[in-house]
């Protein structure tokens, strides 16, 4: 009898296919449980287990077709009238169940009763949702970010009939109710200097009609679109540009007078429609004042920017996750993966720039949720922790998604697994809502040079360390310096012209700072939780790796980092005391 020949499919590494997100996330729920009351902690986390299955389940398989299977948009329906659709493959629509449907990601901040709790969500809670998504499909973050930016935009600056008319449906969570919402911005004359922007408004009765064309329009079909256009007779620049609401269809039903010129053949986020609008005396209406429409949208603008760092993090958590299951799972020359020293200084690499902006992304979401409840300090404090967050953590997403992709080797660059479409949809984070340039230059020229706002991050740190009396004191002591020497550069670019080109280095300084200085009081926070100060050790790395310059020609290896990198890559905790020895070695 002949014996069956052995199968070699054991021997490529595993993939993250049936893992539960959440549970393989314990930093998470630490991050959650500091963050949240534990009566909100304990009723979202059910919710979030559940989200964590579907995420490395059917919701992955749903965004590896959608990724595959892209929007199609047709420009006439099949009796030949000129009605404009989009096909969309059912695995999207499936995913737009999930987030819309399910959970209500897009509503959490405007509509309570939302899984069952009473009052609406702050922040932090919902971004938890957004983590958990976009681990699966990045592409439809983008819908459910404008969805909940559009109902902010009318919720805060509508009048009572608009309010009435699309602000209940842009916050559902019956999928039949549902009306999806757009932010049509960028313009061919303008790009990130919205204050050229050609599209212009004329009134007529009770609405506007709008001409001239955009550029690049996420969720191309949207139902209810918020977008900026120069009302007839105003002046140029930013100031001369109103805030308007524009529906995808009339009252009577049909559709109207805009088209869909085209649909984007984008990188990444394939299965997300991005069109090229051309407005023909589009019917809209004004929202708030007309001469405050810039800074009306640029408020959504900065609620997108921290939605972007969250799903950049995502991105980065996602990756974590597939190159700590290849270097678990694979063995080579006799060894794990995990075992070796030069794999292991790899998987640091991913490591630790996904939790400083897991750390970071919280620090920004509970800024928010202060600012709202009506502290000017947490204010101010938002206005530089945005840019921040958005500059480095998209920046940081590209190199640790591409890392990841080299740990499971030639077979990651083929597009049956994630981390080919992981590094795709990484390249996004960088220039949506402000290319690394601008996002740096709004960090330092304006959030420093105009508002002070590095005043209230410098405090912030500092407060954060007067409550870590747990955390030895002479590591406190090093955080303190390296803090006031971060406010001090910021400051120095800010305030001269011919430093402007140092806007970047600043930005990503003052970073890696607050991040150094967010893990260190999680980690004491975390101790006094449950015993384990593993993210001291983060933050000890992020000083030596992120904001010391090492001699390029002398080899750094040493017991201490191998001590450190056994303690953060293991899923045991880490005392007080040993966290202490490694901090002073």
């Amino acid at each position: 009898m002949t014996a069956s020949p052995r199968s070699a499919s054991n021997l490529i590494a595993p993939d993250t296919t049936g893992m539960n997100f959440y549970r393989a996330d314990p930093m998470l729920a630490d991050l959650l449980r500091i963050h949240l009351s534990d009566r909100l902690f304990r009723h979202i986390e059910p919710h979030l287990d559940r989200l964590g299955a579907m995420a490395g389940d059917e919701l992955d398989a749903c965004a590896r077709m959608a990724d595959r299977h892209t929007p199609v948009l047709y420009q006439r329906d099949r009796f030949g009238r000129d009605v404009q659709s989009i096909e969309y493959h059912p695995a999207y629509r499936q995913l737009e169940d999930a987030a819309f449907g399910q959970f209500g990601i897009h509503a959490m901040s405007h509509r309570k009763g939302i899984l069952g709790w009473a009052d609406t969500y702050p922040v932090t809670a919902k971004h938890a949702f957004t983590f958990l998504f976009n681990q699966a499909e990045f592409g439809l973050g983008c819908p459910i970010n404008v969805t909940d930016g559009c109902a902010k935009l009318l919720s805060n600056y509508g009048d009572d009939a608009l309010k009435a008319k699309y602000l209940d449906g842009l916050t559902q969570t019956d999928m039949a109710k549902l009306t999806q919402g757009g932010q049509f911005m960028t313009e061919k004359e303008g790009g990130s200097d919205v204050g050229k922007l050609t599209t212009t408004a004329v009134q007529e009765g009770d609405h506007w009609r709008l001409t001239g064309e955009k550029w690049f329009c996420s969720n191309a079909d949207a139902k209810v679109v918020m977008l900026l256009a120069r009302p007839e007779g105003a002046g140029a620049g930013t100031q001369g540009v109103g805030l308007f609401l524009m529906p995808r269809f009339l009252d009577d039903g049909s559709q109207n007078h805009y088209r869909i010129v085209r649909l984007k053949d984008k990188l990444g986020t394939r299965s997300m429609a991005s069109g090229e609008i051309k407005l023909e005396g589009a019917i809209a209406y004004s929202v708030g004042r007309l001469d405050r429409g810039f800074v009306q949208m640029a408020e959504m603008v900065n609620s997108s920017r921290l939605s972007n760092g969250v799903k950049s993090t995502a991105l980065m958590r996602r990756a974590h996750h597939d190159a700590m299951t290849v270097a678990n799972g694979r063995v080579v020359f006799g060894q794990r993966i995990i075992d070796m020293p030069l794999a292991r200084r790899q998987l640091l690499k991913i490591m630790l720039p996904t939790e400083q902006a897991l750390s970071m992304s919280f620090l920004t979401a509970d800024a928010l949720d202060r600012a709202e409840g009506g502290s000017q300090d947490a204010a101010a404090l938002l206005r530089i922790l945005t840019p921040t967050l958005k500059f480095r953590a998209t920046r940081d997403a590209r190199k640790v998604c591409g890392d990841a992709l080299e740990m499971r080797g030639g077979i990651g660059y083929v597009e049956e697994f994630a981390t080919s479409r992981l590094l795709r949809d990484a390249h996004l984070g960088s220039i949506w809502e402000g290319t690394g340039n601008i996002v740096a230059l709004d960090a330092l020229k304006r959030a420093v040079g105009r508002h002070g706002a590095e005043s209230a991050l410098g405090a912030d740190l500092h407060a954060r360390l007067d409550d870590s009396a747990n955390v030895p004191q002479a590591w406190r002591d090093r955080l303190r310096g390296l803090t006031d020497r971060a406010i001090a550069f910021a400051r120095d670019v800010a305030s001269n012209a011919d430093n402007e080109a140092e806007a970047r280095r600043a930005t990503s300084t003052l970073y890696h700072v607050a991040g150094a200085v967010s893990l260190a009081w999680e980690g004491g926070r975390i101790h006094q939780m449950r015993g384990d100060a593993k993210r001291l050790l983060l933050s000890r790395m992020v000083v030596d790796h992120r904001l010391t310059v090492r001699d390029p020609f002398k080899s750094h290896a040493d017991g201490a980092d191998r001590a450190m990198a056994a303690e953060v890559l293991g899923d045991h905790a880490v005392g007080m005391e040993r966290a202490a020895a490694l901090l002073a070695a």
